[in-house]
């Protein structure tokens, strides 16, 4: 299994207009390569190919007084460019044909100076390494310092160095991991120790044993800044100094709730799989729940991250992930004798079974029913039922180590 570990680094001033320098060498080529095929769609002409691509857009083009300062950064960087180009192409067609799961892509665009994210990517043939020193040795950029918050297991075998919106630097690191020593990292839990999750808003998640974890809002905790921040934006003239340091202000405060938000999913996943077996959960409709008034509460709780990270955890560890239909009515259902009582509104938090007489905390008897419906439930004669592993794609970043696959260089 192919993983990411995020890094912080710090380059110094020089350092600093290098990278800036390949991202802007990157970007240059990726827009040719975007533009190449666009008037090549044009002209109602083939494709070019990857080849024909970077002999025309890198090697011949640095012999021209238009594009010769591409050769002033790694030609390993302007190659991952050209990379990045054919795998939005390919994603996109296969978006058209139905072929690739999700929503659907849009087909690729230039990409600016000014965009929020900056990245290119070194593979083993740049012969990038770390120093004995713990530095991070990039050719043409020179050595980085890194802030080295674990140690990686293996020797990575690529880097993406990453410029945020925050203007924060980072370093991703490829590695492949063993999925016999990642299990053998911790003890295995109780076989037959099984969980369902109920997410929600008042409490981010109620477990199926009723524990309830509370929701830290950090979004809302953060807000009083966030608005000062942005109304000192607003009041900056547009083009000028003041704005762009008022404008990283604002960026640097919502990276903060991010960061936040993005390690207390982290906490609370890696409890859930150490202590569990199984784990179900429901799938949310995120996307609807997004374009009600809960909107900003919805995207507070971040339920697609936390999801997210429990899929990959449990592919990693070798855990039962099960994820039932939005459809199933949890909440209607007496967990006790099976009655099922209709939809009931939000303000309903507690409700009594017109059949057994069982009075029900409505988060907590929609985690039992969450993993009932998941199988996970025991059986008549105490065994437990779990049907086999369902592995998903993992799409999120951090310090933690999380799926290549899905990380965009």
């Amino acid at each position: 299994m192919q993983l990411r570990y995020a890094f912080r680094v710090y380059p110094e001033p020089g350092q600093r207009r290098a990278l800036a320098r390949a991202f802007g060498c990157a970007r240059v080529v990726f827009n040719d390569a975007v533009r190449a095929r666009e008037d090549a769609r044009a002209a109602k002409l083939p494709y070019p190919k990857a080849a024909g691509l970077s002999q025309q857009l890198i090697t011949r083009a640095k012999n021209t007084a238009e594009r010769s300062w591409l050769a002033e950064v790694s030609s390993v960087v302007l190659q991952q460019a050209l990379r990045d180009a054919e795998s939005a192409y390919k994603n996109f067609f296969a978006s058209l044909k139905g072929e690739r799961k999700g929503l659907k892509v849009g087909a690729p665009r230039l990409k600016s100076r000014k965009d929020a994210r900056q990245a290119i990517r070194f593979t083993a043939n740049a012969r990038w390494k770390i120093t004995s020193g713990g530095r991070l040795s990039l050719p043409k950029i020179g050595e980085v310092r890194v802030k080295w918050s674990r140690v990686l297991p293996v020797t990575p075998s690529s880097v993406t160095v990453i410029l945020d919106s925050a203007g924060r630097y980072f370093a991703s690191f490829v590695i492949d991991t063993d999925a016999e020593s990642d299990r053998a990292r911790w003890e295995e839990p109780d076989p037959d120790s099984a969980v369902g999750i109920d997410l929600g808003l008042t409490h981010f998640a109620v477990l199926s044993d009723g524990t309830k974890i509370d929701s830290p809002r950090f979004l809302r905790r953060a807000e009083k800044k966030l608005k000062k921040a942005q109304r000192e934006l607003s009041r900056k003239q547009r083009g000028s100094k003041n704005r762009a340091k008022a404008r990283l202000k604002v960026a640097r405060a919502h990276a903060q709730v991010a960061d936040a938000r993005k390690e207390f999913h982290h906490q609370l996943s890696t409890q859930l799989i150490r202590e569990n077996q199984a784990i179900a959960v429901e799938d949310l409709a995120v996307s609807g729940l997004a374009r009600t008034r809960l909107a900003k509460s919805v995207h507070d709780a971040g339920w697609s991250q936390f999801v997210d990270m429990l899929q990959y955890k449990t592919k990693r560890y070798g855990r039962t992930f099960v994820k039932i239909g939005r459809f199933e009515p949890t909440s209607q259902v007496c967990s006790t004798c099976g009655h099922r009582d209709g939809p009931k509104p939000l303000e309903v938090r507690e409700w009594t079974c017109p059949a057994c007489r069982t009075v029900h905390d409505r988060d907590h008897n929609a985690a039992q029913n969450v993993k009932t419906a998941a199988g996970l439930a025991a059986s008549a004669c105490g065994a437990p039922v779990r049907p086999e592993p369902v592995l998903a794609q993992r799409k999120e970043t951090g310090s933690h180590g999380i799926p290549a696959e899905n990380r965009a260089a």
